[in-house]
């Protein structure tokens, strides 16, 4: 039977779920199907109560198809439109009459509700689907408060800002909020709206809401050929000189947008990113700062136990808000010390945005079947606690970038960290763990697409940055909306040019960490796997495989790959054998020559023991992830790729690494 003749079947017996499941897996086919049947599906789903969504979808469909139009008009009209329409009404008054009354808005005489060209059917709590009456077809769906910023509002400070076209709340909010007011940076600083067609912009009246963003009164409104009026000479027409204002420092709650740079796991060239962006003169920004570290900072901060540590200036400022938030204590910190905003810009058109990189020891990836073991669940603590952390909720604006290294040059680079930081260990108090199957798990580069954080969110390759500098961070720079400057040209930090962020890092556009291997520190038979089980990312990122030859793999080829981990193994031995002899020489002040023998070969068999339990734990994840899974999120909801950053053909130096 098919699809719908089971859906029809269970519709007989009054199984009514059952019925509605089967007509949405018909719906859902992406074989060419009867309308007449995707109308029945869509038509029993929606009056059966089922997924509104689905049957509103395939509605629409069929609609823009030209089939059923009366008919679907009328039934959308009735259930969607119509019950909403007074709302929709009351908000394109309401805007209306404001506008009337706006100095800087010179249209008059706005067309009746009755007769705009563009009708608003309500889709869900979030978004509309707009009716083009000219047309006779519906848009795409449109979400006003989607959070994200994909428009390069602030390429040029150099005059005010200029924009076509905004019909996004949330980006003329973020406008709103972020543009600093004329008399603040003492010259003509309005955000000049232009609209190309009048009617348009009237009929979506209908969904913004324009009453508190005209407050300030920092908006121009140019309609259509009023868009050659820019910019404006508020001095001679409206009598206004700006020049007479003192600039204004900036303030701790006009800060209200971060730059989010992410650890996607251990030496991904976060630092080299820091470099990049240090010195900026629209950021705060500085380098790594532990995230538990700065958590309790400004917990401590927020109540007003370290208050001390803040300057005259912005004590005063913090003790005069209300109820400070934990965002308004870390923008505090960061404008305190002056290492977070060198290079800042005090006359700039806009705040700054804090750039802000919490730094864990480590990222430590879990996973979780699901009851039939087909999806497997990824968390993190790691991430879990910036989820939680009220600094990341507070920040209206959040912009996430990730860098990316290649996995196998990353996961050398962190073994090699991890030898080199227990041979420096005064006391050799630490030990080289599983380096291997953390990297493994660690599917950091996969978001939910409707996690507020990754919403605005883009990965960023490692060595498109050293080898191609230009065309990466311009793109990264038009992705963050801050202006391409000359300190993104140079790595810079708190100590000068180039700084050495950690003993034995290459310097500045040094491409040598992009070529090593670390052979002395992992085997191509571990990196094999590792491109294998990551061999989405390497495709969707650019990546070739320099390990994996492309042959089948099953659990035999995985157990003969497993035996030639020969570097890391030996690694995890020797560090946890000399870290049971350090323990036992320094609860016994002597040990006797027989008893040292005795002593050396306990710790050798328990580091020994310890190689074991990593290898069949190794082994027991390999054995899940050739399952080949698919990855989601704690509802159930799967979990995507990170979008790449696009480069600009014309602005590479050289050919893309792969």
């Amino acid at each position: 039977m098919t699809a719908i003749e089971i859906a029809r079947r269970f519709a007989e017996l009054g199984e009514t779920e059952e019925a509605q499941k089967a007509y949405m897996v018909f719906l859902y086919q992406k074989e060419e199907k009867d309308p007449k049947e995707e109308l029945e599906a869509a038509s029993y789903i929606f009056f059966s109560h089922g997924n509104y969504e689905v049957a509103y979808t395939s509605f629409v469909s069929l609609y823009n198809r030209g089939l059923f139009q009366e008919e679907l008009m009328n039934l959308i009209l009735q259930a969607f439109y119509l019950p909403n329409v007074e709302k929709l009404k009351k908000q394109y008054e309401e805007n209306c009459r404001v506008l009337e009354g706006y100095p800087y808005f010179f249209r008059q005489e706005f067309p009746d509700f009755d007769d705009l060209p563009v009708l608003f059917f309500p889709f869900n709590e979030k978004g509309f689907l707009p009716f083009y009456q000219d047309e006779n077809r519906f848009g795409e769906y449109v979400n006003f408060n989607r959070p994200v910023i994909d428009r390069y509002f602030f390429k040029d400070l150099e005059k005010p800002i200029f924009a076509e076209d905004v019909y996004s709340q949330y980006q003329l909010e973020y406008l709103n909020d972020n543009v600093r007011k004329s008399e603040w940076v003492a010259r003509e600083n309005h955000i000049y709206l232009h609209y190309t067609h009048w009617k348009t912009f009237c009929s979506h009246l209908q969904c913004l809401a324009l009453k508190k963003l005209l407050k300030d009164e920092k908006f121009v409104f140019l309609i259509e050929e009023e868009g050659s009026q820019y910019p404006i000479d508020f001095k001679e027409r409206f009598g206004i000189d700006y020049s007479q204002y003192p600039v204004k420092p900036i303030g701790i709650q006009e800060v209200n947008r971060m730059i989010w740079h992410t650890q996607l796991s251990s030496h991904n060239g976060g630092d080299f990113f820091n470099e990049i962006f240090y010195g900026h003169p629209n950021l705060l920004a500085y380098e790594s700062l532990m995230f538990e570290s700065i958590s309790e900072m400004v917990k401590g901060l927020r109540k007003k136990r370290r208050v001390r540590d803040l300057n005259d200036s912005l004590q005063r400022e913090l003790a005069q808000i209300p109820n400070p938030t934990y965002k308004d204590c870390l923008v505090a910190y960061f404008l305190n010390n002056e290492a977070m905003h060198r290079g800042l810009d005090p006359n700039s058109r806009i705040t700054p945005a804090l750039f802000f990189q919490p730094h864990f020891y480590n990222i430590l990836c879990e996973l979780h079947l699901d009851e039939k073991q087909k999806y497997a669940v990824l968390s993190a603590d790691s991430y879990e606690e910036v989820k939680r952390s009220p600094i990341f909720r507070q920040f209206k604006y959040i912009k996430t970038f990730t860098p990316m290294r290649r996995i196998t040059t990353s996961y050398g680079a962190t073994v090699r960290f991890m030898l080199n930081m227990v041979e420096e260990a005064s006391d050799n108090a630490q030990v080289v763990n599983d380096a291997f199957t953390q990297r493994l798990l660690n599917r950091t580069f996969m978001a939910d697409p409707d996690d507020r954080l990754y919403q605005d969110s883009v990965l960023v390759r490692f060595e498109d940055g050293k080898l191609n500098p230009k065309a990466t961070f311009t793109a990264l720079a038009e992705f963050l909306d801050i202006p391409y400057t000359e300190s993104m040209t140079y790595c810079s930090g708190a100590t000068g040019i180039n700084p050495e962020s950690l003993k034995g890092n290459d310097l500045g556009f040094d491409p040598a960490a992009i070529y090593r291997t670390y052979d002395d520190y992992v085997n191509d038979d571990d990196r094999a796997i590792l491109e294998y089980f990551m061999r989405d990312a390497y495709q969707h990122y650019g990546y070739d495989f320099h390990y994996y030859k492309g042959e089948p793999v099953d659990e035999a080829w995985v157990e003969e790959k497993l035996k030639g981990m020969h570097h890391l193994d030996s690694i995890i031995e020797k560090t946890h054998f000399e870290y049971l002899m350090e323990s036992l020489e320094k609860q016994f002040a002597v040990i006797s020559d027989g008893k040292q023998m005795e002593c050396e070969k306990d710790c050798r068999e328990a580091a020994q023991n310890q190689v074991k339990k990593f290898a069949e734990n190794r082994k027991n994840v390999l054995k899940v992830l050739l399952r080949d899974l698919q990855f989601i999120n704690s509802q159930g909801q799967p979990l995507q790729l990170m979008k790449p950053l696009q480069l600009d053909p014309e602005l590479l130096e050289q050919p893309l690494y792969h």
